[in-house]
């Protein structure tokens, strides 16, 4: 008879503890959780766009504006330094970005065409990398590794006069 009564004693600490410290319990799993989605998402957006795997070195920034001007027309502009002068070769009006092989580079596109208020977008069919169309002010990056050799052109699907190179090197 005395052990029952004190497995049901037993118990009865059992369920005053748990009804003690339940918030406590239920803080440290919210915790817990949303550590869990940060981390998540956290280790999602080091994977570039054409890898499946994340990458812990940090990119090559490569800023890319989108604009019009009534001289040039629609352009990519830049002030970045992977970037070279714009070369009006065979319709290519916008710079030419050079890398080197296995760089992992960031391409930051902003659209500041203010004066036509034109959708914009950039594409790099070679590296999958394409942005959603960007409204005026509105900016987009897309990060992915340079794992080919050879020039590749990126554009603008909306205005296709807007073009440019990308050259990948040794």
């Amino acid at each position: 008879m005395p052990k029952k009564g004190r497995r049901q004693q037993n118990v009865k600490d059992k369920k005053f503890i748990f009804a003690k410290y339940k918030y406590t319990i239920a803080i440290f799993a919210g915790i817990a959780a949303v550590v869990a989605v940060a981390a998540y998402f956290g280790i999602h957006s080091l994977i570039p766009v054409n890898s499946n795997v994340p990458v812990f070195s940090p990119p090559v920034n490569t800023f890319m504006k989108a604009t019009y001007s009534p001289q040039t027309g629609y352009v990519f502009t830049t002030q970045s330094s992977t970037a070279a002068r714009p070369v009006n070769v065979s319709g290519y009006n916008s710079p030419t970005i050079v890398l080197k092989l296995g760089a992992l580079d960031s391409i930051h596109l902003i659209n500041e065409d203010s004066d036509t208020r034109s959708l914009h977008n950039l594409n790099i069919d070679a590296f999958n990398v394409h942005t959603r169309n960007l409204g005026y002010f509105e900016s987009q990056s897309q990060t992915f590794i340079a794992n080919k050799i050879g020039t590749f052109v990126y554009y603008c699907s909306i205005h296709p006069e807007m073009r440019g190179l990308i050259k990948v090197e040794q």
